[in-house]
C-alpha cells in the first residue's frame, strides 16, 4: 500500500480556515493509514506480520477488520483476490519495458502465495515463512472512506476526497449541483469523459501506468495469483460507482481479475460501471 498518488480535497464552501482545517485532518488520517499499513514501512504491523516467519502477531481491531475484508474478497473471488500475492513483484517489474520474467522464476514464487495458508484468530495472525501480506489492493480506497468520515464530522458542506482517481463525496452539493470528475483511460493524458458525481464514490482499476510490452503483447499489472501471470483479456480500464470507495474499488478490481468476463461479472452485480 502506498499513498503516493495525487490527493485532492475539494470543498463547496468558501471558508478558507475551515477548508484548511479539513485538509489538515484528512492529510493526517491518510498518513496514519499509510504509516500503519504500508508494506514499504519497517516499523508497522504489516512489517511485523511479514517478518516473524511463522510466529503469531497480535493485531488490533482495525487490522482485524481489514483482514476480514481481505478474506471476504478471497472467498467471493474464488482465490483471485489474494493479499499474499504481492511477492510476485520479485519477478514482475511493470515499468513499461519488455522484461517479461521466465516461467521458472514465477513458479518458484507461487509456493509463497495462498491466503488459505494464513492462520488467524480474532486478535492474532500467523504467516508462514517466506510469505507476505500486501494491503495495496484495498488500502487506498479504505483511506478515502476514512477521510470522508472525518470531513463529515467537521462540516455539513459537500467535500470531495480524491486519492489518485479513487474518490468519494461526503454529501450531495446544494441546489442539486454535482461534482465534475474527469476520467482517464489507458494511453491518454486527457480526460475521455466527465462523471457527474452527486454522491457516493467511484474507483478505477487499469493498466494505464503499470505494464510491460513485448513483441506487441501488453502485459497488465493485474496478476492472477494462481498462475503468477497477468490476467488475459481484461479491459484496459474499469470504473465503478458505489456507496463507498472500498465497495467501488472491490468491484473494479474483481472485474479486472475476471479478464474477458469482466463486463459479464459487473452486470451480475447490478452496479454502474464504465469500461475501456
Amino acid at each position: 500500500m502506498a499513498m503516493a498518488s495525487p490527493c485532492d480535497v475539494l470543498m463547496e464552501a468558501n471558508e478558507e480556515s475551515l477548508a484548511q482545517e479539513i485538509l489538515n485532518a484528512i492529510a493526517n488520517e491518510a498518513w496514519r493509514i499509510e504509516d500503519k499499513f504500508s508494506r514499504y514501512k519497517e516499523d508497522n504491523i504489516i512489517f511485523q506480520i511479514n517478518h516473524l516467519d511463522g510466529e503469531a502477531v497480535a493485531i488490533d481491531d482495525e487490522t482485524s477488520r481489514l483482514l476480514d475484508f481481505a478474506n471476504e474478497l478471497f472467498e467471493i473471488s474464488e482465490g483471485l483476490f489474494d493479499v499474499t500475492s504481492g511477492v510476485l513483484r520479485q519477478c514482475w517489474k511493470f515499468d513499461g519495458s519488455d522484461n517479461v520474467p521466465e516461467k521458472k522464476q514465477i513458479k518458484k514464487i507461487l509456493k509463497n502465495i495462498g491466503w488459505q495458508k494464513v492462520t488467524r484468530s480474532e486478535n492474532s495472525v500467523v504467516l508462514p515463512e517466506g510469505m507476505e501480506i500486501d494491503l495495496g489492493g484495498l488500502g487506498k480506497e479504505y483511506a478515502v472512506d476514512c477521510c470522508v468520515q472525518i470531513a463529515r464530522q467537521k462540516t455539513e458542506q459537500s467535500v470531495l476526497v480524491n486519492f489518485g482517481g479513487d474518490l468519494a463525496v461526503t454529501v450531495a452539493r446544494k441546489n442539486k449541483k454535482f461534482w465534475s470528475v474527469g476520467r482517464l483511460v489507458t494511453g491518454s493524458e486527457e480526460a475521455s469523459g466527465i462523471f457527474q458525481l452527486y454522491g457516493g464514490a467511484i474507483a478505477t482499476s487499469g493498466d494505464a501506468n503499470r505494464y510491460l510490452l513485448k513483441d506487441g503483447v501488453r502485459y497488465s499489472h493485474i496478476l492472477n495469483p494462481k498462475t503468477g501471470w497477468p490476467v488475459v483479456g481484461a479491459p484496459n480500464t474499469v470504473s465503478v460507482s458505489a456507496p463507498t470507495c472500498i465497495e467501488a474499488g472491490m468491484m473494479s478490481t474483481l472485474a479486472m481479475l475476471q479478464g474477458s468476463r469482466a463486463e459479464e461479472f459487473l452486470k451480475l452485480q447490478e452496479v454502474d460501471y464504465w469500461l475501456d
